[in-house]
Order: C-alpha cells, then sequence, then structure tokens
C-alpha cells in the first residue's frame, strides 16, 4: 500500500486554515431570537394577559442588556465561568483541571465548559460526542471574534432554558417571581441561575432544600469574587425565596382569543409583545358584576351573560367580558357571547329611526301605532307591542323611546329593509348573510342574528355623532428584535349625520319619553347624562342593553348559550341593573359630561298630540328639535276637546283595563345599588287611567295594604327594601270602585 506523504506546505496551508477559519463570524440568522420567541399579550398598562408559547413549546421574551439585573449576571460568571472576562472563548485553566481530575479518578468530576460553549450547544443543539465537542471549541472561538463579551452575556441569559418551558431570564423571572429580570435581588438572581443545571428536574416545589442549597454556593462564589459585599451575602442567604403561584397568567380569556383570530399566521410568528387596549382592572371589576349579577337572577334560568366597554373616542375596547366563566363547562363558559349570533330584539330600532330622520321624519312626526300587516301579501306579519296595547297616533320620540314595535315596522316599511341593510352592512354587521329581502321589515325588531360587539360598534357611532369606527384591539405592538410601535388606525367613515345622530341620542336619553313603557326609576335612569336601549328576543331566549355616556359604549347581552328561554326576564329587568351597574363604575371618578349639541338644529315649541305649532286650543306645548328646515310650519288643528268614545277602549278586539299599573311590571325583578344611598334607592310607580272624566285620586295598595293616596298624574315613589310583594292600584270611576290587577314583582339585596 502506498503511503501518502504530506510536506510541510501542506501542514502549513492546513494550519493557516483552521486559523483563518477562526476570523469567519458565526452567521446572523444563528443569533435571531426567532426560534425562542412567545407572543406576549398585555392590558393597556402593561399587566400581563397571555403569553402565547413559540413554535419550540416554550414562553420567552427576548431582552436587552438594560433590561437584566447586573445581579443575574455576576452570578451566571460566578456559577459558570469565573474567567469569561478574559478568556477568548475556551478556558484553557479549567479544561486543564478537568481532564487532571478525570485522569485521577477516572471519571468526570468537572466541566470546563465556558458560557460561550454553552451558548454555541445551546444554539446548534449538537450531540454530546467528541467530534461535536471539537466543533463547539471552535465555533465558540468564532462566536467571541463575532460579538462582544456583553453581547454574549445577552444572548445567554435570553435562551438558555429555566424550565417549566420558560427559555430565558425574562421568562423566568416573570414566571417564577412575578416580576420582570431587571428588578431580581441577588437572591433570586442566583436562584434562577441554579435551575439551568438541571432544567427539567428541578422543580421548586419538590426540590426546595437542594435549590437553596445551590443558591447558597452561588451567593458564596459571587461574594468571594467581589460581586457582593459581605453584608449583601448575608442578607441574601437569609432572604426568604417567594416561588409566585401563579403558573401561566390567562387573564380575559374571551378577549385574548378574539384578538389571536384576527391575526395573521405571519402576525403570529413575527410579532414578540402586542400590548393591548384591554383595561384589566376594569376588565376584572366588570367579571364581577357579571357574576353577582347572574347569581341574583339563577332562579329566573339565567346562566350567562357578557359585556364589552368601547372608548367613543378611539373604538379601543376596554373590556370585553364573554360569559360568566371561562371554564365553566356545563353552560359553555369557553363560548364567547361578546361575538356569538343572537337575535338582538329591539336594539336596531335606533339605526332604523336615524335612518328615517335623514329621509324626511322629524321626532315630532305621527306615526299610527295600530293593528297592520307588513310584507308580501304571502308571507305578511301583524306585529304586537310588548305591553301587548295599541297607543294610535305617537311621536316617533314616544314611539322609539318607549320602543313600540308597530312604528318602528312601519318606518322601515316606508323606507324600505334595503336601506336599512346597507346602512347595517356599512357600519360591519358582517353576521347578516342573508339580502334584505330575506329579513324584510322585521329587520328592526330584530329577526336576524348579530353579535353584541357589531352592536356596541353601532351604538359608539351614535355617540361619536355618527362616525363608525372599527373596534381597536392593540395599542402598539413590537416585533421580534425591535421596539413596540403604535399600530395604524383607520379614519372613521360617517353613517350618519351629525344632527340624527344626535337626536337619536337625545330620544334615548330621554327619560320622560320612555316614562309610559318603563316608568320613572328604571335601570335606564342614570345620574348623568345617558343613551340606552333595551332589546328582547321572541321567547325570553336574549335580552340586552346597549347604550352610551360620551365616553363610553356599554353592550350586555344576558340569556343562555344552549338556547333556553329564562323565565320573564326582559332587557328592563336581566341585561339593564347590569347596564346601569357598569355604567355607574365607568363614570364614578368623572363628571357627568353632557352629548355635544350639533349646529344645524333648531328647538321649536310643538302640540303633543298633533306634533305641529301649537294651536289655540292646544292645552300645552312641548319643545322638541328639529333639523334646520324640517321644523312644522303649520298650526295645530285638533278641538281638544269632548271624551273618548268608549268604543276607542277597544283594543286587538278585548276591552283594555280601565285602571292599571303600567311600572313596575308583572314579574319584575329589582336589585338593591351597592353604590348609591339607600334614601335614592327608590321606584317611581306609574299607573294608566283609561277613563273620562278621571278620578281625583288613585290608591297604591302594597301587599293589600293601603300605602298611598295620590293625585294626578297618579304616579308613587316608593323605597325599595328586599322582599316580594304584590302592587295593585285602586279608584273610584263614575260612583264605582274599580281595581287594577295585581302585579308582582321581586326586590333582590
Amino acid at each position: 500500500m502506498r503511503r501518502i506523504r504530506i510536506g510541510p506546505a501542506v501542514l502549513a496551508a492546513l494550519g493557516l486554515a483552521a486559523a483563518g477559519s477562526l476570523v469567519v463570524p458565526i452567521p446572523r440568522s444563528r443569533l435571531s431570537p426567532l426560534p425562542v420567541l412567545s407572543l406576549n399579550l398585555t392590558d393597556r398598562s402593561g399587566l400581563p394577559l397571555r403569553e402565547v408559547l413559540s413554535d419550540q413549546g416554550g414562553r420567552s421574551r427576548w431582552i436587552g442588556p438594560a433590561e437584566i439585573s447586573p445581579h443575574a449576571v455576576r452570578a451566571l460568571i460566578a456559577a459558570e465561568d469565573r474567567r469569561f472576562p478574559f478568556h477568548p472563548g475556551i478556558d484553557l485553566f479549567a479544561l486543564g483541571r478537568a481532564m487532571g481530575q478525570a485522569l485521577v479518578r477516572g471519571r468526570v468530576v468537572s466541566g470546563a465548559s465556558t458560557i460561550s460553549q454553552q451558548l454555541v450547544r445551546n444554539i446548534y443543539h449538537y450531540p454530546r460526542t467528541i467530534p461535536s465537542k471539537i466543533a463547539e471549541t471552535w465555533l465558540a472561538l468564532r462566536l467571541e471574534r463575532t460579538l462582544s463579551k456583553g453581547d454574549i452575556l445577552v444572548q445567554y441569559l435570553n435562551r438558555v432554558a429555566y424550565g417549566r418551558q420558560a427559555y430565558g431570564l425574562e421568562a423566568a423571572a416573570r414566571f417564577y417571581f412575578d416580576k420582570p429580570a431587571r428588578d431580581l435581588s441577588p437572591s433570586e438572581a442566583a436562584y434562577l441561575t441554579a435551575l439551568p443545571r438541571a432544567p427539567g428536574r428541578l422543580r421548586p416545589e419538590r426540590d426546595e432544600a437542594d435549590l437553596l442549597s445551590r443558591r447558597n454556593a452561588i451567593l458564596r462564589r459571587m461574594a468571594r469574587l467581589g460581586f457582593i459585599s459581605p453584608d449583601t451575602l448575608g442578607r441574601a442567604l437569609a432572604e426568604p425565596v417567594r416561588v409566585s403561584e401563579n403558573v401561566r397568567d390567562f387573564r380575559a380569556p374571551h378577549f385574548v382569543e378574539y384578538l389571536l383570530t384576527r391575526l395573521s399566521p405571519e402576525e403570529r410568528e413575527s410579532l414578540a409583545e402586542i400590548r393591548t387596549t384591554l383595561d384589566l382592572p376594569l376588565q376584572t371589576k366588570i367579571e364581577r358584576l357579571l357574576d353577582g349579577h347572574l347569581r341574583s337572577l339563577e332562579k329566573k334560568n339565567l346562566t350567562n351573560g357578557a359585556v364589552i366597554v368601547l372608548e367613543n373616542a378611539t373604538g379601543a375596547v376596554r373590556a370585553m367580558v364573554g360569559s360568566k366563566d371561562f371554564f365553566d363547562e356545563p353552560h359553555a363558559g369557553q363560548v364567547n357571547g361578546a361575538n356569538s349570533l343572537r337575535q338582538p330584539g329591539s336594539t336596531l330600532k335606533p339605526l332604523t329611526y336615524a335612518l328615517a330622520l335623514e329621509n324626511g321624519m322629524t321626532a315630532a312626526t305621527l306615526i299610527d301605532d295600530a293593528p297592520a300587516e307588513f310584507g308580501p301579501l304571502e308571507s305578511a306579519f301583524s306585529p304586537d307591542n310588548y305591553d301587548e296595547r295599541y297607543h294610535g297616533p305617537v311621536r316617533l320620540r314616544s314611539a322609539l323611546a318607549s320602543s313600540y314595535n308597530i312604528p318602528a315596522v312601519a318606518v322601515l316599511d316606508l323606507l324600505g329593509p334595503e336601506l336599512l341593510f346597507r346602512k347595517l352592512r356599512e357600519m360591519g354587521f358582517g353576521s347578516l348573510k342573508k339580502d334584505a329581502s330575506y329579513y324584510g321589515a322585521g329587520l328592526t325588531l330584530g329577526n336576524g342574528e348579530v353579535t353584541l360587539l357589531e352592536l356596541a360598534r353601532a351604538y359608539a357611532a351614535l355617540a361619536e355623532g355618527g362616525l363608525y369606527r372599527p373596534e381597536r384591539l392593540i395599542e402598539t405592538a413590537s416585533r421580534k428584535g425591535s421596539r413596540m410601535e403604535p399600530v395604524s388606525v383607520s379614519p372613521p367613515v360617517r353613517v350618519f349625520s351629525r344632527a340624527a345622530a344626535f337626536i337619536v341620542t337625545d330620544i334615548l336619553a330621554d327619560r320622560d319619553a320612555r316614562v309610559p313603557a318603563f316608568g320613572y326609576r328604571g335601570p335606564l335612569n342614570l345620574p348623568f347624562p345617558a343613551a340606552a336601549k333595551t332589546g328582547t328576543s321572541k321567547d325570553f331566549r336574549d335580552n340586552w342593553t346597549v347604550g352610551y355616556t360620551p365616553r363610553y359604549t356599554v353592550a350586555v347581552w344576558t340569556g343562555n348559550f344552549d338556547g333556553s328561554p329564562m323565565h320573564n326576564v326582559s332587557g328592563i329587568t336581566g341585561a339593564g341593573p347590569l347596564f346601569r351597574d357598569c355604567m355607574l363604575l365607568l363614570e364614578e371618578n368623572g363628571p357627568g359630561l353632557s352629548f355635544p349639541e350639533p349646529p344645524g338644529l333648531v328647538r321649536v315649541e310643538i302640540c303633543p298630540l298633533s306634533g305641529e305649532r301649537p294651536g289655540p286650543s292646544c292645552p300645552a306645548s312641548i319643545s322638541e328639535l328639529f333639523i334646520e328646515g324640517t321644523a312644522p310650519n303649520t298650526s295645530c288643528r285638533l278641538s281638544h276637546r269632548g271624551s273618548p268614545d268608549p268604543a276607542s277602549l277597544r283594543v286587538a278586539g278585548k276591552i283594555a283595563d280601565p285602571v292599571r299599573v303600567i311600572f313596575p311590571a308583572d314579574g319584575d325583578v329589582f336589585k338593591i345599588d351597592p353604590i348609591l344611598r339607600p334614601e335614592y334607592q327608590t321606584l317611581g310607580f306609574k299607573a294608566r287611567i283609561e277613563t273620562r272624566p278621571e278620578p281625583q285620586t288613585v290608591e297604591w295598595h302594597v301587599d293589600g295594604i293601603k300605602a298611598a293616596v295620590v293625585g294626578p298624574p297618579f304616579s308613587w315613589t316608593w323605597k325599595l327594601r328586599p322582599g316580594s310583594y304584590t302592587i295593585h292600584i285602586r279608584a273610584v270611576i263614575v260612583g264605582k270602585p274599580v281595581e287594577s290587577r295585581r302585579v308582582r314583582i321581586r326586590v333582590l339585596s
């Protein structure tokens, strides 16, 4: 066999090549933080919401040198590589010591890997073989010529595994101590430095003594190297280790899940941190309000609810509570009620009337609330009002404020359902998948399924004078390796004129206009300006209250995810009290702002019965808002004399009750407000007399006992107290005593 001779020149060339290879830098792609980063989501103030694990199945957040505690750097050098500042990537002294100990004892006693070599192992994941060790040494020498010592430490502390799927010092500090890495004490830094030696084996709850022993050893090395003073050493050794009991942050789960579905796969892969619009303290308080509210109505078969809070001026979602309990499997708690399809009841009526105001109607326009059929002959329907009565000609203001069904359908039938359908799609109601003819004029009564979030956006547009904004979920975000940057926001779109939006707002905030249906003391009456609308779907399956102040829009849904009906719970009794509590919470620290009136509106005195200018025989007048150029020019021609024919009391083939309690309604449930003082906790009882002449007085009876005698308009304020009560009124009409039907209510503490 012929020998191959390698001459001195070849050996010299190989030596030079090997030496030259040491100056070849490590590829920057290998030093990228991408493989180990998870996506960190926080609330608007930086409070943690969720950490979405990276493609390696771990949690991490890449931080720079300014965000690393100097104690962590010193603990690392003391524990792993005390000559790190001086060697070129390999420690010949440590290598010689390790080899000598191995020869004497016949086994490996101590390691000799430097921080640079350990970082190479972490990046390249070589197997533990002799060839791999040679490659690791060669790469460590190259690494030292690619990065500064400080950058090597940053790379190491961002990559090393600390157990429990925590990669990097920041993830470990937040996971084990619930604090950022910059705030670690010497004791905590030494404790975390002990974990990477056996990250899969050492667990604080099981190996406390072992970890404390390792921590103390590292602290003593730090003291010997002059990294900490003897006094600091003493305090650190005595410091108890308080490992956080929080295994994983999982806050505002429905909000976070919704946000994640809005991100593209590329965004989820490239983003390192998202600071959301959510206000976590507010979210937590509203979660508690929802829980307490549902507990008070659980006997009414009400098991779930959802709440959304939008900031009107920005569209920012400040709270999104999707269910009572995300982990409540029997009641489908993981369903997000904020984004689920439900029939919205009457909550679309304000949008119908805003269109009517833009198309020639006014708040004084008379609409006939009488039996009628709507739609094509083959599919015509006859809507009923919630109170099962017809009210004759009513002004648009009264029709909307009292939520009468027939006038709303009549208006949309006149405008054409296509007009409302197009407007809803323009305002982001993507849930309405069919065409306008499928829904017909019943669209204004909620025969199409929408989401709570879609309703919240639409009402926020009314609050903002007709400007529609999609909801904002993100304030700022950072991509891997970059700083936090604001997220671009789409400009608002005008969907209603300022004048029409303001008149609808004025009607929804008009306490007097809603009295015939809701009384004076219902949950929609707040101690500051607020516009609100309730809605109840058929068979009491869903009820809603949506409304706004100049600052915030609140949308509330209550119901059951399995579709089962509630027991006589309406929007005013189900969602209404929770809406009130949320509004009081939002506005507790700020003055009650008034809605700014835009230019182009005029106030004109009109007759409350005809909607025209007061005539000579009109007994009274009221002030009404009009868009300039639409105010009535003619005077009222009604005589306002005489009594109605008894036949006019016939309603849908039935004789109307001559005396009736119109508020509260039978079966209503009220709740003592924990915020207001007791003297303000009252209900305004309201009666209706359908006879002429009217009696001079009416008696209010509570549980069969006469409690008050009042004159016109026969209302009475009753102080709330917990319990169940039966209420009726008694009057003498044309010499005969007449009593109303009994109304049963319940007051919860």
